[in-house]
């Protein structure tokens, strides 16, 4: 399996990104669900996410966007291929977008709004600290984005200052060295050995 930044050459993609976050959201019955295909594309041929293959088939993907002059980084969409869920792919993603964010955004805080006890682990790990919504970007634009929500009525109602979302945060001062251990190739290697092991058994 490669984890990649993103490129043109993953624009093949875009469509099945798209679609499969839209029906992962319906499943789940929360969540953004909405992401334009022009939108997706501009995030893969920018260099602004990661994606995963294998044997030239897509397994997951990722991206960053920044909100309030750069002073703030989310990682969103997070989704893995369903004939690739359950095998430690999303926490590889998410490893490397991380990474990614504080390789192009050195200084910003990167943060994360999620339902998932799965993502949750994750961000955990990695450093990132549960927060009151007053600690993220009050950027508009970003806030506007949850109009596509099922919940987005219960956030107008609480005055954006809580939603069934959890908001989790990774401040760069506070964090000299990650709590969480961020994975190397040379650990992907290894996940990648493991799993033939267990199909060859």
């Amino acid at each position: 399996m490669e984890i990649e930044i993103s490129s043109c050459e993953h624009l093949m993609y875009v469509s099945e990104i798209q679609q499969e976050m839209y029906d992962s959201a319906q499943r789940r019955g929360t969540g953004i669900a909405k992401r334009s295909i022009e939108y997706l594309t501009k995030k893969i041929s920018d260099g602004n996410a990661v994606v995963a293959t294998e044997n030239g088939e897509w397994v997951g993907f990722c991206y960053i966007e920044t909100w309030s002059h750069g002073q703030f980084v989310a990682n969103s969409g997070l989704i893995v291929s369903p004939n690739y869920r359950n095998r430690g792919v999303a926490t590889l993603i998410k490893n490397r977008v991380f990474q990614l964010s504080r390789e192009k955004y050195p200084n910003a805080k990167v943060f994360g709004l999620t339902t998932g006890l799965a993502v949750m682990k994750i961000n955990s790990d990695l450093g990132y600290k549960p927060v009151i919504y007053s600690e993220l970007t009050q950027d508009e634009e970003f806030w506007s984005g949850c109009k596509n929500c099922v919940n987005y009525e219960i956030l107008m109602k609480k005055e954006r200052k809580n939603c069934l979302c959890t908001a989790m945060l990774f401040v760069p001062e506070n964090n000299n060295k990650v709590n969480g251990t961020v994975i190397q190739q040379s650990e992907i290697d290894e996940y990648n050995g493991e799993k033939e092991s267990r199909l060859s058994v």
